[in-house]
């Protein structure tokens, strides 16, 4: 089994270059594998491993300015979930595109798992789903709202859109492992709203502690890594992915007309041109070669 734990940590780091290379480092001499992104706001990823592996590299993230009380969450995986280890710098590490919002300013107040579903099932409380459309599609909480957004960016926007439907709400806001909320709390907390929560550890920590019997969550979790989704108990589901756009595909989608291993699904059959499929073609044949002769292939990272 292998150990994967989801982290994000924002702190204010002055020179978020200087830190890339020996992050890298210390996770590829434990064979630690995954994806961390650092930008001058903090740290965020998910990175799977030995527990020796998986240790050193939180040791060293703790190490870092102001990470000293990272806080991150833990699952298991019979496989390993990722090809490789990237560690990249962005300019946000969860990007909203609003400059002046500032998490370590003030959030939302945190709601445990356990006191969610009062919360939410309460009718002056309006709940959203702060996730992309494809993540919601396998999996929301009972009666969230979906604002529709393909990416996070689109989230301001649509809130503003919307804010009028929602007056004398209190809002509930949910996401993944919760560095989504941190933001869109600030955010709107900066437009006035007096009243914002959000599930404190994410649907990850929500899934961790809550027994499925007493549980309003229905459906899978998506994540991002080739586990694709979890239940109840953080146990792995039963979705694949498109292997050209990353989205989720059920055993029913691959029925469609327009899937095609490692090419299409009827989502994003229309997104690229044939030129591409062409090459997402060969890439799935040079895998599956490197498979027959037992060798690994990192095309799909």
């Amino acid at each position: 089994m292998f150990t994967v734990a989801a982290l994000y940590h924002f702190t204010r780091f002055e020179s978020p270059e200087a830190l890339k290379a020996p992050l890298a480092k210390i996770a590829c001499a434990h064979g630690v594998k995954g994806s961390l992104l650092i930008a001058r706001e903090g740290i965020n990823g998910t990175i799977a491993g030995t527990r020796e592996g998986i240790d050193a590299v939180l040791a060293h993230i703790r190490g870092l300015p102001g990470c000293a009380d990272l806080e991150w969450k833990e699952s298991a995986a019979e496989e390993m979930p990722f090809g490789k280890m990237k560690v990249r710098l962005k300019r946000e590490i969860v990007t909203m595109g609003e400059p002046d919002i500032d998490p370590k300013a003030r959030v939302g107040h945190y709601v445990e798992p356990q006191d969610w579903n009062a919360l939410i099932s309460s009718p002056d409380t309006v709940v959203i789903d702060t996730r992309n459309d494809y993540e919601i599609e396998i999996g929301t909480f009972e009666g969230a709202i979906d604002p529709g957004t393909k990416s996070f960016r689109e989230f301001p926007q649509w809130w503003r859109d919307n804010a009028h439907r929602f007056d004398n709400k209190r809002v509930a806001m949910f996401c993944t492992g919760g560095i989504r909320c941190e933001k869109s709390t600030n955010f709107l907390l900066s437009e006035g709203v007096p009243e914002v929560y959000h599930l404190k550890g994410g649907i990850l920590k929500y899934l961790e502690d809550m027994p499925e019997d007493g549980s309003l969550w229905q459906g899978d979790c998506f994540v991002f890594d080739q586990r694709v989704s979890l239940r109840h108990g953080l146990k792995q589901g039963d979705y694949d992915s498109c292997h050209a756009c990353r989205r989720p595909v059920s055993a029913e989608d691959k029925r469609h007309p327009d899937y095609e291993e490692g090419v299409s699904c009827h989502r994003c059959i229309g997104e690229y041109s044939d030129a591409d499929r062409d090459r997402f073609r060969e890439r799935e044949r040079q895998m599956r070669l490197a498979a027959e002769r037992d060798e690994a292939h990192l095309g799909r990272d």
